[in-house]
C-alpha cells in the first residue's frame, strides 16, 4: 500500500504527456473540420474551405468526438491537469449531446447563419495575393456549403425541428440587403481591376444565385413549416432540448423553474434600486413614467450616427486609464470601436464584441449599432462599453488568449456562456468602483442593463418552458426596463431563436459576485481585489463549478 502513491506519481508524467497529445490532436481536428474558426485564428491551411456539412462528414465528426472522449476517460487522473481535463471533458460531452439532440438541423436564426457569411471577410487578414485567391476559392465553393445547409434544414423540417416564423421571416430581407450591398466584394476594393472583375464574376455567377436559392427556399418551403408560436416547447423533444440548453448555458444543474424564480427575485430587487436612483435625478413621477422620459427626451440621444460613434469612442477612452485601479494584469492586445455593418444592424442588438485573431494579426473589436441613433440613449453607453469592451469581454477574452501556459482549446475555444457573459455583466458593476457612474442617469443605465439580464431569466424560461407568447415577453420586458421597443423586440426575437443562451449572463454574474463576497469575508484585511480579478481571469472560460473550486483554493492559500 505504501508503494501506491509512488506508482501513481511515476505514472503522472506519462499520463500528462498522453493528455497533452490528445489536446493537440483534437485542436488540429477542430481547425480541420471548422475552417471558418481556423481562419479567425489566423490559420491559412484551410482558408479555401467551408465546413463540410454533409451527413457523412457530420457523422464522422460525431464518432471522432466520441472516440476522443473515450480516450480522455481512459487516462488516469493527473492533479496538475485537473482543470484542463474537466473543461475538455465538458466540451466534448456537450458536443455529443447537442448532436444527439439534432440541433445541427437548425443552423440559421435571425442573427446567425450562412446568410451572414460575408461578415467573415471583416475578420480575414487580406495581406497578399494568396489571401485574395483563398477568398475567391471560398466564394466559388459557397454554393456547396449553402446547399448542404438547406439539406440540414429540410431534415429539420422532416423532424419538425425548426425555428419559429417570427424569427425566420426576417432572414429573406437580410439576404436581400446583402444582394444589394454586395459585402463579398468589399475586400477587393483596392485591388487591380483584373482581380476585382474576377471577384465580381464569381459573386454574380456562384454566390448570388446560391443566396437567391436560399431566399426562395426560406420563403416557399421553410417559413410555411416553421412554428407559429415562440418557444422550443413546440419541438417533438422540446422539454429535453430546453433542459439541455439551460444546463449547458449556465453550467449548473438549475431547472428552468428554478431559473425563472431567480429571475423574478432579481427583477424585484433591481426595481427597488431603480426607485432610489430615480429619486437622485430629481424626477418626481412613477417608475414607468421615468422609463418613458428616458426613452423619449431628446437630450438623451445623439442626433446622428457619426456623433453616436464619436460618443462611444469617447466613453472607451475614458474607461481605459481607470482599469489599473482594479486589475494587476491586463491583456497586451488592444481593441477598437467600430460600427456594426449596416446590412445587419436593423436586426441585431445594441453592440457586440469580436475577439482578436488567434495569431495576433487582428485586434479585438467593440462593434456598436448606429442604426436609428434617435433610439440609442446616452445613459446606456457606459454600462454597455464596460460589458462589451473593457473590463468586460475584451479584457477577459484577450487575457485568456495570452495564457500561454494552458492548452490552445482553453485559450481560444472554451466559451462557456455563464463565465464569459457572467464576467462581462459583473464588469458592468465595476463602474462604481472605477468612478465612472458619476451621474445618476449613468448609474440608472447600469441598473437598466442589470435588469435586462434579470428579465432574461424570466422571459427566456417563460417563452421556452412556460409557453409565453412573444407579446407577453415583450410586455414584461418593457414594463421592467426603459429600453426602446426596437431593442426589446430584437432582444426577445433573439431569445426565441437561441433558446437558453440568455440564461448564462445573470447566473454567471451572481456566482462571481458570491465568490467575491466569500473571498472578502474569508481573507478579511488580506483581500485584494486586483488579486481576486487575476484569479478569476487566469482560469480562462470555465464552467462555474471549476471557477468556484479555483477561487476556493486561492482563498484558502497562505
Amino acid at each position: 500500500m505504501r508503494l501506491a502513491p509512488l506508482v501513481f506519481a511515476l505514472a503522472w508524467p506519462l499520463a500528462a504527456q498522453k493528455l497533452e497529445k490528445l489536446f493537440e490532436q483534437e485542436w488540429e481536428r477542430s481547425l480541420r473540420i471548422s475552417p471558418i474558426f481556423a481562419s479567425t485564428m489566423g490559420e491559412r491551411r484551410y482558408a479555401q474551405r467551408w465546413p463540410d456539412l454533409s451527413p457523412a462528414a457530420l457523422e464522422r465528426d460525431y464518432k471522432d468526438t466520441k472516440a476522443a472522449l473515450a480516450r480522455l476517460r481512459s487516462l488516469p487522473a493527473v492533479p496538475a491537469e485537473a482543470v484542463n481535463r474537466a473543461v475538455f471533458e465538458r466540451m466534448l460531452s456537450e458536443q455529443l449531446e447537442e448532436y444527439e439532440l439534432g440541433w445541427r438541423f437548425v443552423p440559421i436564426n435571425m442573427r446567425d447563419g450562412i446568410q451572414n457569411t460575408a461578415e467573415l471577410a471583416n475578420l480575414l487578414p487580406f495581406r497578399d495575393e494568396r489571401d485574395y485567391r483563398d477568398w475567391l476559392a471560398r466564394l466559388r465553393a459557397f454554393p456547396v456549403y449553402l446547399d448542404q445547409t438547406i439539406v440540414l434544414m429540410r431534415e429539420g423540417m422532416r423532424r419538425k425541428l425548426v425555428q419559429p416564423k417570427i424569427v425566420m421571416q426576417r432572414v429573406p430581407g437580410q439576404i436581400e440587403r446583402q444582394l444589394r450591398s454586395n459585402p463579398f466584394l468589399v475586400p477587393f476594393a483596392s485591388q487591380p481591376p483584373v482581380l476585382r472583375n474576377e471577384a465580381k464574376l464569381v459573386i454574380e455567377t456562384a454566390v448570388f444565385p446560391a443566396l437567391r436559392r436560399l431566399q426562395h427556399f426560406l420563403e416557399t418551403e421553410y417559413l410555411p413549416a416553421c412554428y407559429d408560436g415562440a418557444g422550443i416547447w413546440q419541438a417533438p423533444e422540446g422539454a429535453r432540448l430546453y433542459a439541455y440548453f439551460a444546463r449547458s448555458f449556465t453550467t449548473t444543474g438549475l431547472t428552468p423553474d428554478e431559473i425563472h424564480e431567480i429571475g423574478l427575485g432579481e427583477v424585484a430587487r433591481i426595481r427597488d434600486e431603480m426607485h432610489g436612483v430615480m429619486r437622485k435625478t430629481g424626477y418626481s413621477g412613477t417608475l414607468p413614467e421615468f422609463f418613458h422620459h428616458l426613452r423619449t427626451d431628446s437630450r438623451f440621444f445623439y442626433p446622428s450616427s457619426a456623433e453616436l460613434l464619436a460618443g462611444y469612442r469617447a466613453v472607451a477612452k475614458r474607461i481605459d486609464p481607470t482599469l489599473v485601479k482594479l486589475f494587476g494584469k491586463l491583456p497586451r492586445m488592444p481593441y477598437g470601436v467600430e460600427p456594426i455593418p449596416a446590412e445587419i444592424a436593423p436586426d441585431t442588438t445594441a453592440a457586440y464584441y469580436q475577439p482578436p485573431a488567434g495569431d495576433g494579426s487582428r485586434a479585438g473589436m467593440y462593434h456598436v449599432n448606429l442604426y436609428k441613433p434617435e433610439l440609442r440613449p446616452k445613459w446606456e453607453m457606459m454600462a454597455l462599453s464596460l460589458h462589451e469592451a473593457v473590463p468586460g469581454h475584451h479584457t477577459q477574452i484577450a487575457y485568456a488568449q495570452e495564457l500561454g501556459e494552458v492548452p490552445k482549446f482553453r485559450r481560444f475555444q472554451a466559451s462557456f456562456t455563464a463565465y464569459v457573459e457572467g464576467w462581462a455583466l459583473y464588469a458592468e458593476s465595476l463602474g462604481d468602483e472605477l468612478g465612472l457612474y458619476d451621474d445618476p442617469y449613468a448609474k440608472f443605465g447600469q441598473l437598466t442593463y442589470e435588469m435586462w439580464r434579470a428579465v432574461r431569466l424570466v422571459v427566456d424560461t417563460g417563452i421556452h418552458h412556460k409557453r409565453w407568447t412573444r407579446q407577453q415577453a415583450i410586455d414584461y420586458f418593457l414594463a421592467n426596463a426603459p429600453r426602446s421597443e426596437l431593442d426589446v423586440t430584437n432582444e426577445i426575437d433573439r431569445y426565441i431563436g437561441w433558446p437558453g443562451q440568455a440564461l448564462g449572463y445573470k447566473i454567471g454574474e451572481l456566482k462571481i459576485k458570491a465568490l467575491r463576497r466569500r473571498a472578502e469575508a474569508k481573507r478579511g484585511a488580506r483581500f485584494e481585489v486586483r488579486a481576486f480579478h487575476d484569479v478569476v481571469l487566469s482560469t480562462g472560460a470555465v464552467p462555474l463549478d471549476v471557477l468556484e473550486k479555483r477561487v476556493e483554493e486561492w482563498m484558502n492559500a497562505n
